[in-house]
């Protein structure tokens, strides 16, 4: 049996996470922590509230008692962390919010992974940490093109992803990252 954390998700992509591994995994037991901000909704969750193997917290990462409090009780495995403010066009306007849940919030989260020593850490990131990549096909993009945020939304994923990174090379947190582009689907915030 192994204990998740689930940040952000009663978020478009982090509900799609747990409706599937809830049901899925029955003897691992997850623990979803989330702000329910603009783009969190509890009703996406509607089909796993309830369950034995699944509970829902309302907070915030960057509440660090609460998370420390959280992590000290629950006795975490894994970290997977979907929490955070996003669209470019809203971090255009209100840049300090991304900063202070991206950034902050993450830090928050990793030093409680350190501190109750959690075996693995997933960063959930984006791939407009990337920037503005070329049209032109003789360029091949992967994991090692250079990171070139062009908003403070971007900037803000890929200092929480470096800060991810320099957890793993100082702490020897194991970690993993993963970039998506752009999602659809059902329970897509409007």
């Amino acid at each position: 049996m192994a204990n998740f954390l689930i940040t952000g998700g009663a978020g478009f992509i982090g509900s799609h996470y747990l409706l599937t591994m809830v049901d899925r995994y029955k003897e691992d037991r997850f623990v979803c922590l989330d702000a329910l901000t603009y783009a969190g909704d509890k009703e996406r969750l509607k089909p796993i509230l309830g369950r034995q193997n699944f509970s829902f917290i309302h907070g915030d990462i960057r509440d660090e008692a609460l998370v420390d409090s959280l992590f000290r009780e629950e006795r975490f495995d894994y970290v997977i962390n979907f929490a955070a403010e996003t669209h470019v066009d809203n971090s255009i306007q209100n840049p300090k919010v991304f900063f202070e849940t991206n950034v902050i919030g993450t830090n928050v989260l990793l030093n409680a992974s350190i501190k109750y020593g959690v075996r693995r850490f997933h960063q959930v990131s984006t791939d407009e940490v990337y920037g503005g990549v070329p049209l032109d096909s003789s360029i091949r993009c992967g994991e090692d093109y250079p990171l070139n945020p062009s908003s403070p939304y971007a900037a803000s994923k890929a200092a929480a992803d470096l800060m991810v990174l320099a957890y793993k090379r100082t702490y020897g947190l194991l970690v993993s990252i993963s970039r998506s582009s752009n999602n659809y689907g059902k329970n897509q915030h409007p």
